[in-house]
């Protein structure tokens, strides 16, 4: 059974950076598709970014483009999400996914994965 754990969430003050993990075990992800996914209070649960665990690019929501980069460790099985340069509007609840790659998914539904992790919030004041 895949397991997703997130860590590193916080409260920081516009402007500063906070890194999120995503700690995988269960399975071999070599084929897995990993995202990263907010959800502020009242709002839907959003696309942040997400990574090919073997290989490949990295996608962006338009929102966070620039200031926010995933990297992976596959030695850790770890995704992180560094996010730099935070704004208030970056507040929310922040989960990591993961799926199976299959072809023509583009990975930036909530329902193009099978497992999840808890969230971890994120808080960033004015």
């Amino acid at each position: 059974q895949v397991q997703l754990v997130e860590s590193g969430g916080g409260l920081v003050q516009a402007g500063g950076s906070l890194r999120l993990s995503c700690a995988a075990s269960g399975r071999t992800f070599s084929s897995y598709v990993m995202g990263w996914f907010r959800q502020a209070p009242g709002k839907e649960r959003e696309f942040v970014s997400r990574i090919s665990w073997s290989t490949g690019p990295t996608y962006y929501a338009d929102s966070v483009k620039e200031r926010f980069t995933i990297s992976r460790d596959n030695a850790k099985n770890t995704v992180y999400l560094q996010m730099n340069s935070l704004k208030p509007e970056d507040t929310a609840v922040y989960y990591c996914a993961a799926d199976v790659f299959k072809f023509l998914r583009n990975y930036r539904s909530p329902d193009d994965y099978e497992f999840w992790g808890q969230g971890t919030q994120v808080t960033v004041s004015s």
